[in-house]
């Protein structure tokens, strides 16, 4: 799994870029739009939100973990306007300490280290975008992704009783998906080859999943799945929403932009971190049908 090293240089870098573009809960994952791009990001997250919180059956005082919670968005919405409980996970320490001072419950540690006697079991589980973070490039090399995931889904089987729901939203290769050694930096800018290398600059320590159906597989015996859907094309509009409120202008941000400027100037991963905003990769991605991303809902057996 990505260290915690690896999402820090990732979540923590951009914590207050983030918070100042998009709000103190902002949501940094794929939105659901459902074809009517006429809403707006805000709402169409919302509906997210509620699509999610519907599926897991949240009501009052419902317990719920929200694994990789981000900069808690789910966790706000189920409190505020269903009454429930939250525990929120996080590998970024930026993030936690954005959450902590908004009020909310949540820690840092590995989704996959949790076990019944740390905090009780869960009425429900969310995992959105967590597992694209749960296998490394040298343990997909090894042989050890699915082992990977079915382990995950042991550590969910014990956290939920039999017909508790596990939500979770994750990016997975698609039909377009690449050899890895075609993959490189010094390829051609804004080819598929430069794409995907700078998604790894983006998420290093990651690599995703081969399609929902891998996920689902490792899945078995434990769970039975309830719903599918693939949410490329939300995401894609997610991106473009994302893309504007990163520039639109504030003197507070556009002042933290020319702090990073030195940043810039001596630290070569950084500079692949800032491609990445300019080209944005996982949209050229997603367009490309290299990766597709998908929502999935499951049910203990």
């Amino acid at each position: 799994m990505a260290e915690q090293k690896d999402l820090d240089f990732t979540y923590t870098t951009i914590d207050k870029i983030f918070r100042l573009s998009m709000g103190e809960t902002g949501d940094y994952s794929g939105a659901k739009y459902d074809g009517d791009f006429s809403m707006c990001l805000e709402d169409a997250q919302k509906e997210k939100h509620r699509f999610i919180s519907d599926s897991l059956n949240i009501t009052k005082g419902s317990k719920v973990l929200d694994m990789a919670c981000g900069w808690g968005p789910f966790s706000n919405y189920i409190i505020k306007e269903k009454g429930a409980t939250s525990l929120g996970l996080t590998l970024s320490e930026g993030q936690a300490e954005a959450c902590k001072k908004n009020g909310m419950n949540v820690i840092v540690q590995d989704c996959r280290t949790v076990k019944p006697e740390d905090n009780g079991t869960y009425d429900a589980i969310t995992c959105i975008g967590g597992l694209e973070h749960f296998c490394s490039i040298e343990e997909w090399q090894e042989g050890k992704q699915e082992k990977i995931y079915s382990d995950f889904f042991q550590t969910l089987y014990n956290l939920l009783p039999v017909g508790g729901r596990f939500y979770m939203q994750t990016m997975t290769f698609s039909k377009n998906m690449l050899e890895f050694k075609d993959i490189s930096l010094d390829a051609e800018k804004g080819s598929p080859s430069h794409v995907l290398a700078l998604m790894i600059a983006e998420f290093p320590g990651s690599w995703l999943p081969y399609g929902p159906e891998m996920v689902i597989k490792n899945a078995e015996p434990h769970f039975k799945l309830i719903s599918q859907s693939s949410g490329r094309l939300d995401y894609i509009e997610t991106i473009k929403q994302w893309r504007k409120k990163f520039r639109k202008f504030s003197f507070k941000k556009y002042w933290l932009y020319l702090s990073l400027v030195p940043k810039f100037l001596t630290d070569k991963e950084f500079r692949h971190q800032v491609d990445v905003f300019k080209i944005s990769p996982n949209k050229v991605c997603f367009e490309q049908e290299i990766m597709d991303h998908y929502r999935l809902v499951f049910e203990k057996v």
